[in-house]
Parts: structure tokens; C-alpha cells; sequence
């Protein structure tokens, strides 16, 4: 796990990248904890966000789930990307509900990790699951 990694370094990291992100930044995702490892972001939905049938678009839940994992794999400050990712929908999404994702690390080793990221909305209610592998393309930074 990254506990090797001070707080304050994570949270630069992810600032960083966050700083970035114009995707993340675009969907109003915004970042409320870092900790080595793991990070939890929110996002209100939108009425342009939803399908046709009237609940949030799935791409979007998904969009959600992989921002927080990027932020979380990139907490050491070594540039990681997603490897590979799959997400399961348990609950419809509706305009104006307030989306939670929480990315925990699970396993990391010197090149790949394996996280996963549990979406609620602001009842607490459970509405998809994700899972996703990184894999490290860089090295870390000098201390």
C-alpha cells in the first residue's frame, strides 16, 4: 500500500493532476479527502447529464468512478494511467442527485495497482461499483 507517502505529497499530487483535468473539472467533480492511496469526489448531477430515459447517463457514473481512481493511483506522485477498468450499475441516477466515489487501493506492486471505487448517492445508497487496474509509466519524482 502507500504508506510510505506523506499526506500533504498525495494531496500536491493530486492537485496536480486535478489542475489538469479539464474533463474532471468540465463534469464538476470536485475533490473532498486524499489520503496515500485513496481519495473520495463528488459530483452533482446535472439535467443535461441524464439519457433518454430520464436517469443519469452511465458513461458519466463511469466518469465519476474513473477521475477518482486516476486521482487515487496517483497519489505517490508517479504518473500512472488506468490499464484496465469495469464498473456494475446497482441503482438509477437522477438530475440533482449528488454523487459520492470513494477509490481505495487494494494492491499495488512496483508497476501495476489494483483499486476500487464505490459510487452512493447523498443517501447513502449504493448505485455502482468500479474496479479498476493502473499501471505506472513513469517514475517518481526526486524527493
Amino acid at each position: 500500500m502507500s504508506e510510505s507517502v506523506s499526506v500533504e505529497r498525495a494531496r500536491q499530487a493530486v492537485q496536480a493532476l486535478y489542475d489538469g483535468d479539464r474533463a474532471s473539472r468540465m463534469l464538476g467533480i470536485r475533490i473532498e479527502e486524499v489520503q496515500p492511496g485513496h481519495v473520495r469526489a463528488s459530483m452533482e448531477v446535472r439535467p443535461d447529464m441524464t439519457n433518454g430515459h430520464g436517469i443519469c447517463h452511465g458513461g458519466l457514473i463511469f466518469a465519476l468512478a474513473d477521475s477518482t481512481f486516476a486521482f487515487a493511483c496517483n497519489t505517490e506522485g508517479v504518473p500512472t494511467v488506468a490499464a484496465a477498468a469495469s464498473i456494475d450499475f446497482l441503482a438509477p441516477v437522477r438530475a440533482g442527485d449528488v454523487l459520492t466515489a470513494v477509490a481505495t487501493e487494494l494492491w499495488r506492486s512496483r508497476r501495476a495497482g489494483l483499486f476500487e471505487v464505490t459510487v452512493t448517492n447523498q443517501e447513502g445508497t449504493r448505485v455502482a461499483l468500479f474496479r479498476g487496474r493502473s499501471h505506472r509509466i513513469g517514475e517518481a519524482p526526486a524527493s
